[in-house]
């Protein structure tokens, strides 16, 4: 495997599948990598097991990688800070690492590879960083068709760096280059944070159409159809379609849609199958599924542009209980026929 063109000390934020998964890449490629968790007890079962047994069973972490769970001990004497924390704790964590940070004389580089928007604002992931940090700073938002056990494995990766300061999104293409790992940059923040959240809406979709049985035809339908909604609402909030057909739309689309690794696909099927309330499967599945959170903040925005996206609103009535996967099927079916290049 190549190594990173410079060794860098990074601090990965969040010990979750996904946050593991790029620590265990970044610190195999020849980073000096600290993983942080808020939970001391799961720290100190990480780094004793030198695993993620929960998530990852079977990989060992690297020699240069290890585990704290103290926040400052975390962030100090390191060139670059990835945040893979869940949606709803992201704010909360930035103030933390910032008040940290502020007093440090060295510039350090930021990025997140969470999905989703913030629960109580329906504000996109980099509103909050410029809300907290301030617009002038710089950052990337890395995104794309990945699973996190398929990373943590070595497997080929290509993904997404989109910043609107290119020399940001360069840094973090060049610090995860490898002959199995790939990252594009771009400029596209909006597209590329829209096309990582709205995917997830549509993986629940697909996963309750394949839990009824309804075929592959459904699928396909569900997928094609889901893609328009996607650029729809991501021409709303300025996204370039050019994004939406990328790595981080259109690819990341297809890969939650169609594989049982995603959790968003499992709560689908799960919730098709067992007719039983949201809540409940999710506490089943044991990990944060982003697409329920996500569906609800798109609902408010398209409520505001006036957004036709019958699918998510479909999605959005099974999840807040006002209707069954069957009743959904039939509301999208009996929709008028129009031209496929209409809205709806």
């Amino acid at each position: 495997m190549t190594l990173a063109k410079k060794p860098l000390k990074i601090a990965v934020l969040g010990a979750g599948a996904w946050g593991s998964a790029l620590a265990i890449h970044l610190s195999r490629i020849g980073h000096q990598v600290k993983l942080w968790d808020h939970n001391p007890e799961n720290a100190a079962a990480l780094e004793s097991a030198r695993e993620n047994v929960r998530y990852l069973k079977g990989v060992p972490f690297p020699e240069s990688l290890s585990v704290q769970s103290d926040l400052t001990v975390t962030l100090t004497g390191v060139d670059a800070v990835l945040m893979v924390i869940p949606s709803h704790a992201f704010r909360d964590v930035l103030q933390k690492m910032h008040q940290i940070m502020m007093g440090s004389k060295d510039h350090y580089h930021l990025a997140w590879a969470t999905k989703g928007f913030e629960p109580e604002t329906s504000l996109m992931l980099h509103e909050i960083v410029q809300q907290e940090l301030g617009e002038a700073i710089s950052y990337a938002v890395l995104s794309g068709p990945t699973f996190a056990a398929e990373v943590a494995r070595g497997l080929p990766t290509a993904m997404v760096s989109a910043s609107c300061d290119h020399s940001e999104a360069q840094f973090w293409a060049d610090a995860f280059h490898c002959d199995t790992f790939r990252m594009y940059t771009q400029s596209d923040v909006v597209g590329v944070e829209v096309g990582g959240a709205y995917k997830n809406i549509m993986a629940i979709a697909t996963g309750l159409s394949d839990g009824l049985r309804l075929g592959a035809n459904a699928r396909a339908a569900l997928i094609g159809r889901g893609m328009v909604e996607m650029m729809r609402f991501g021409d709303a909030l300025g996204a370039k379609n050019e994004t939406m057909m990328g790595l981080s739309g259109l690819g990341d689309l297809v890969l939650t849609c169609t594989d049982d690794l995603s959790r968003n696909r499992r709560f689908g099927l799960m919730l098709a199958q067992s007719q039983r309330p949201a809540d409940e499967v999710i506490e089943e599945i044991g990990q944060v599924v982003e697409g329920v959170k996500a569906v609800k903040a798109v609902k408010l925005i398209a409520d505001k542009y006036q957004l036709d996206l019958p699918i998510m609103e479909q999605v959005y009535n099974i999840i807040v209980g006002q209707s069954t996967a069957e009743q959904a099927v039939k509301e999208l079916m009996r929709r008028h026929g129009r031209s496929e290049l209409e809205l709806g």
